[in-house]
């Protein structure tokens, strides 16, 4: 009996009939890529979707009440929430009707239910929310920690950072409305291509712009601590490891979906984000809480920026009588070198600031 040499039973094929009884062929390499591609991208929106069922729980449990009323932690909720369903509905997606394997193959979509382009709609609408409340929580972040800043450059980041948010915003909208209008006439449209890659670019680049801005400020504030001879890590250092962590490991995810077969690496970006947030303000609550209560808030506000540390020879019993203290320059003895006198105010009231938010 002779064999064929010639034949790779790997890439054989197999006849399929559409239902008015016309045949097409399908061969073993594309059902494997088909089912790969679907495990593939419901592993990846499951993993997203456990992280932030956990992480929401965590800050229902470990937020004390009278922190749950503040904007962070609201954005940081909702955020979660929204992605929690953005995730849940991109499985059953992926899970449904739309990908069947005779529906896939024919592109015969006439049984798929009014229910399934119902999800595809709505998934894509969730993820223009969650994306809205990222930026708003990054806005009113970058917003708190520039109130030190001059009017003027204050104004100037907050205008930039509104505009670098708002373009996000806006090609996303587009692609939501191209998106739902290619779900629903069940043709591919040419222009998703490069919306979806520039909506990636886009929302990227918000993201850099906010944590840029976040770290570099924090960074010259915890320059100005360690002037003052103030080395303990606390809430402020917490908040830059974070800041630092959501600039870098989202652009790596952005960067991945063009150089790897993956499919929908960008959807990390913003479950990233929406995790990091949250994760970083209980960390630094943490830290705060382990500072001993003080009934005075200008105490508190001085223990949430270190100044309540040992200085020089100072023993860590006594207080560090700083230029924020009201017996600075009545009973300190020791030389320091004081902030100059209109930082006092603003120093004190980014404490204030934090703390209002939720930090």
């Amino acid at each position: 009996m002779s064999t064929n040499t010639t034949f790779d039973p790997y890439s054989q094929s197999f006849t399929l009939f559409q239902e008015d009884g016309t045949p097409f062929n399908v061969t073993i390499p594309e059902v494997d890529d088909f089912i790969l591609y679907s495990l593939q991208i419901c592993i990846n929106y499951a993993a997203q979707l456990g992280a932030s069922i956990v992480l929401l729980l965590m800050l229902a449990l470990l937020t004390k009440p009278e922190k749950r009323t503040t904007p962070i932690f609201i954005l940081n909720s909702v955020s979660l929430g929204f992605n929690i369903i953005r995730n849940v509905l991109q499985c059953l997606y992926f899970t449904g009707p739309f990908n069947e394997t005779y529906t896939y193959f024919a592109g015969d979509f006439s049984r798929v239910p009014t229910s399934a382009y119902a999800i595809s709609i709505t998934a894509t609408l969730f993820t223009f929310l969650l994306l809205i409340s990222i930026e708003i929580s990054l806005c009113l972040q970058v917003q708190v920690v520039c109130v030190t800043l001059r009017d003027v450059t204050r104004q100037i980041i907050f205008a930039i950072s509104t505009a670098v948010a708002l373009m996000a915003i806006g090609f996303r909208l587009a692609l939501l409305v191209l998106n739902s209008q290619s779900t629903l006439s069940l043709i591919y449209l040419q222009p998703l291509d490069w919306l979806t890659s520039a909506t990636n670019i886009t929302t990227t680049i918000s993201i850099c712009w906010f944590c840029t801005v976040f770290v570099t400020k924090l960074g010259f504030a915890l320059q100005q601590r360690r002037k003052l001879g103030i080395h303990r890590f606390g809430p402020m250092q917490i908040l830059f490891v974070v800041g630092c962590q959501t600039l870098i490991i989202p652009v790596i995810f952005s960067i991945l979906e063009y150089t790897t077969q993956i499919p929908s690496m960008d959807s990390n970006v913003l479950t990233l984000v929406t995790i990091f947030t949250p994760l970083s303000a209980m960390w630094a609550a943490s830290s705060i809480g382990l500072d001993k209560p003080d009934p005075s808030p200008h105490v508190r506000h001085r223990k949430f920026f270190g100044l309540s540390s040992s200085v020089g020879n100072y023993s860590d019993k006594k207080a560090f009588d700083g230029p924020l203290s009201p017996s600075y320059g009545a009973s300190t003895q020791a030389s320091i070198s004081p902030l100059p006198s209109p930082a006092h105010d603003r120093f004190l009231q980014v404490g204030t600031d934090l703390e209002r938010q939720g930090f």
